[in-house]
């Protein structure tokens, strides 16, 4: 985390207005932008003019404007339509849909990229143990696999986008995504080709969010299997529970981790699924108190920092996959544990500079978890 809490609060700030000055029909985001936003936002009054690290704490949970998030939507329609039309132009036929961090509500800048997924309808896959699959249900073979259909959709995408968008830069490098940005483009979208799988839910419910995905992994010429939109649904779920908490704990992450000075590569999945694990009791506090939030988030990540073994037992939400299966994923759990905690302590020191106590996180989490900041 940058060490200078002004800086923060600036970059935080930068994240939260995010124009980057993008003509759009000869206006400028900016003008648009600034037409939108209140010079300041509500977090921004929130606590003591000596109280800044509580701001940041309370600033960095919220949710970006509606008017971003119509923006983010908006540019994904955009790449969607005109892949759309020249994917159709060869006979390739595709729907759209969003997945990540928009659809779920925790992106966190007025720029953050958009997964558009990119779906060919040439073929799906099924699971065999399914109750359609086992009653015959599935009677037309492709005539292709898979992999021949994504390696394909994925060659097109990247020459439809070159075309589509001569101005924008498109990043062909990806594993699972081709993404592109700059030009006309308010926000950069990471366009993921994929097809349909059934799973085993989803035969027998037809509920839309049990229905998965099969992406390509172009490097390692593979195809994965996903769920994005149950682990949509698993989150929303939860986070109705504890009114609103846990998407303020996982936006919390994921602004500290975009201040840090140190090297966090946790994604911004695994930060979700983490936080999906934490204390419902405690992040339903943050409903009246909510730096309760706060108090929670560095309690949580904590534990898992100090125990790896219990980390490398928890897996993410639909569980598909554990969150930490790798060494470098439990190293960033430890350097987020940290800025977590350099936080805690000085939204502490904000409101409890003579407070008489022990040096223990627990004395400073409780102390936070009953401040109406």
């Amino acid at each position: 985390m940058a060490r200078d809490i002004n800086q923060r609060l600036q970059q935080l700030r930068t994240r939260r207005d995010g124009s980057r000055g993008v003509a759009v029909e000869g206006v400028t985001l900016d003008s648009i932008f600034k037409k939108s936003i209140p010079p300041a936002e509500l977090w921004e009054s929130r606590g003591a003019a000596t109280q800044p690290h509580t701001r940041y704490a309370l600033g960095s949970m919220q949710a970006v404007s509606e008017t971003y998030t119509r923006v983010s939507k908006e540019t994904a329609d955009r790449v969607a339509n005109q892949l759309k039309d020249r994917l159709a132009k060869v006979g390739v036929h595709a729907e759209f849909q969003l997945q990540g961090s928009v659809p779920l509500d925790v992106h966190i800048k007025g720029v953050s990229d958009v997964d558009l997924l990119t779906l060919s309808n040439e073929l799906y896959t099924y699971d065999p143990k399914g109750a359609v699959a086992l009653r015959g249900g599935y009677t037309y073979p492709a005539k292709r696999t898979s992999l021949e259909v994504l390696i394909e959709l994925r060659s097109l995408v990247e020459s439809s986008l070159d075309d589509a968008f001569p101005a924008a830069k498109v990043d062909k490098a990806g594993a699972k995504a081709v993404k592109i940005s700059g030009g006309s483009l308010a926000r950069d979208v990471d366009v993921v080709p994929a097809h349909w799988s059934d799973t085993i839910q989803y035969q027998a419910t037809g509920t839309a969010s049990d229905r998965g995905t099969r992406i390509l992994d172009k490097k390692r010429h593979v195809t994965i299997e996903n769920q994005p939109f149950r682990h949509i649904e698993l989150i929303t779920s939860r986070c109705d529970l504890v009114g609103g908490g846990l998407r303020k704990a996982i936006r919390l992450c994921k602004n500290v981790k975009a201040d840090s000075d140190r090297n966090i590569t946790l994604p911004s999945f695994d930060i979700a699924s983490v936080m999906y694990h934490a204390n419902l009791d405690a992040l339903r506090r943050g409903r009246y108190y909510e730096l309760a939030i706060l108090a929670e988030t560095q309690r949580h990540l904590d534990q898992l920092a100090c125990d790896h073994a219990l980390a490398k037992t928890l897996y993410v939400p639909d569980g598909s996959r554990l969150i930490f299966d790798t060494d470098e994923k439990l190293r960033s759990l430890n350097e987020l544990s940290y800025d977590i905690d350099e936080l805690l302590n000085a939204v502490f020191v904000e409101h409890a500079p003579n407070y008489l106590t022990s040096n223990l996180m627990r004395d400073k989490r409780q102390t936070i978890s009953g401040l109406a900041a």
